[in-house]
């Protein structure tokens, strides 16, 4: 996994500089110089901060401010790209126009050339691709921010896809992640508007986010997995795989001949049957969700194919979603009592769900699931939509200072994407009467036998281990009391920006200290009239004032700059 340090801590490194200053430049060029400015970077980077050109083009400044961002982060590439894909996924941190234009983004990059791609195999697998395969296309079949694919053929005739990591990419990504945390650092110091959500975790959380999608290791242990849950299903085909052919920088796979589930029209001249694969695509991933915990976290139009007899298949399963049977079970109550307008214990599930960032006003969050009911219960099924359903609750519950822990985030993505996919195929798709069955399915196995008697052992147990313990901890604390070794320790918060204000104010001190030095000395040699000189004038003195004024000058730009005098 990537390690996030401070960039604080690790030096100005020429790459780290570098590359702050590429991202400084791309929002300057696109308008965002309001956050630059609030969030203060220019006291971390003065060097060279003054030489970016801050003004939009005329043709950008028309753009909306999420058009705007957007562009940002297709400029910035991979890190950035990804970044922008999981926010689009929460709108309990960026306004819905944002999340709309943030959705658009597409992992879609230049190539890189034939030439590298024969080196990383020839490194991965100790030999090249003639060597290995009966075939393999020098063009890639797509190329996106993290890796590209090649066609090629087995010995044996297979068809196969060759998905090789993109070179150097592990050392620009770790490069954006620290810049990126000390951002995010910046905006919790400045930032009123985020403080509260813990974007830092949220940083962390996208860190191991991108550490799991970059090795291919894990992605071929996630179809692998995946294979194993619908082995006896005939209505979903999972690629097969290559393992002794694969590493942490290669995965070799089938390829899949089918055609794309957003091409409904050519599905539709060849005989498909359009109300089965929205339905059985509906209840592939209802069925992951509910029954295994392990589900698909994108699976878009361009990650699903129809292949003949309707079959349903999955590709790219970089970005997979994992739900423990608790939290099923939670998110289950909460939609089943929404349903059934069970106002008594909509509340508590609606707490279970979710993580409080700051106080709850438990009687309004009540009224306002009541009128989320009143708004939907007494419609009929067929009329309900999930995504809209699970936007509203999204809004109620952010209205309120909650939050969703992040892997629900990734099934309610999952969950809108296939119903969109869905409507798109059979507009009469109704995913809350395919979701139900699942639901209750889960609500049941909670009163089966063996559940039960499973459970209570462990509870059991559990108890049992800390009576057992609990002599030997007591005497663990009261020895440290009576040692004096157990300690209070005490976080101070909001001081850190203070900190950071008196440390610009010495330094502006210190330096005007320098500049005032430096004329008098400047004045006392001119006045000594010491050699070399210049026109009767002491050469040394005249440099001393031309070196005052610069730095005279670069003092007031950035007294200026902050609108301080």
């Amino acid at each position: 996994m990537f390690s996030i340090r401070k960039l604080g801590a690790i030096g100005r490194t020429y790459r780290h500089l570098n590359r702050y200053h590429r991202i400084l430049r791309v929002l300057f060029k696109y308008g965002f110089n309001d956050l630059i400015d609030r969030l203060h970077i220019d006291q971390y980077l003065e060097s060279g901060l003054q030489m970016i050109n801050r003004k939009p083009r005329e043709q950008i400044s028309r753009l909306s401010r999420p058009e705007r961002l957007r562009l940002v982060f297709e400029e910035l590439g991979p890190t950035f790209i990804k970044l922008g894909q999981l926010l689009s996924t929460r709108p309990d941190l960026i306004p819905p126009d944002f999340l709309d234009e943030l959705a658009k983004l597409q992992d879609e990059i230049p190539p890189f050339s034939a030439e590298e791609v024969r080196a990383i195999l020839k490194e991965e697998l100790g030999r090249y691709p003639e060597e290995i395969f009966h075939y393999f296309d020098d063009e890639p079949l797509a190329a996106a921010s993290i890796g590209q694919v090649h066609r090629a053929r087995m010995d044996d005739g297979s068809e196969v896809v060759v998905k090789v990591q993109r070179p150097g990419i592990e050392n620009v990504i770790a490069v954006d992640l620290e810049i990126l945390a000390h951002i995010v650092e910046l905006m919790e110091q400045y930032l009123e508007e985020v403080q509260g959500h813990q974007p830092m975790a949220i940083v962390h959380e996208f860190a191991r986010s991108l550490s799991r999608e970059i090795d291919f290791s894990i992605e071929l242990a996630n179809i692998q997995r995946f294979a194993r849950q619908f082995e006896d299903n005939p209505a979903v085909h999972v690629p097969l795989v290559y393992p002794e052919l694969s590493t942490d920088r290669v995965l070799v796979m089938e390829y899949v001949l089918g055609i794309k589930s957003s091409k409904v029209e050519m599905l539709r001249e060849q005989g498909y049957d359009l109300s089965l694969i929205a339905e059985r695509g509906a209840n592939l991933v209802m069925e992951q969700i509910f029954v295994h915990g392990f589900f698909h976290a994108d699976p878009h139009p361009g990650n699903v194919f129809i292949l003949p007899d309707n079959v349903v298949c999955f590709i790219d399963f970089g970005q997979m979603g994992r739900l423990s049977l608790k939290d099923r079970e939670d998110f289950t109550d909460l939609v089943l009592n929404l349903v059934a307008g069970n106002e008594q214990n909509i509340v508590a599930g609606v707490l279970k769900v979710t993580v409080q960032l700051g106080e709850i006003d438990r009687e309004h969050l009540s009224r306002d699931l009541g009128s989320l009911m009143d708004m939907y219960l007494y419609r009929p099924l067929k009329n309900l939509e999930a995504g809209k359903i699970l936007q509203d609750l999204l809004d109620l519950v952010f209205r309120h200072k909650l939050s969703f822990k992040p892997s629900f985030y990734q099934m309610l993505k999952a969950l809108t994407t296939v119903e969109g996919l869905g409507l798109m195929l059979d507009p009469k798709l109704e995913l809350i009467r395919l979701a139900e069955p699942f639901m209750r399915k889960i609500r049941l196995g909670r009163l089966h036998p063996g559940r039960l008697v499973s459970e209570l052992s462990a509870t059991g147990f559990s108890y049992l281990s800390l009576l057992r313990d609990l002599p030997e901890e007591a005497r663990t604390i009261l020895y440290q009391l009576r040692s004096g070794r157990m300690r209070l320790e005490f976080e101070h918060r909001g001081l850190k920006s203070l900190s950071v204000t008196l440390d610009q104010v010495s330094n502006r001190i210190s330096f005007a200290i320098v500049l005032a030095s430096l004329i008098i000395g400047s004045s006392l040699i001119l006045l000594s009239g010491l050699p070399p000189l210049w026109r009767g004038i002491p050469i040394i003195g005249l440099l001393g004032f031309i070196v005052a004024g610069l730095m005279g000058f670069r003092l007031l730009l950035s007294i200026l700059r902050h609108s301080r005098m």
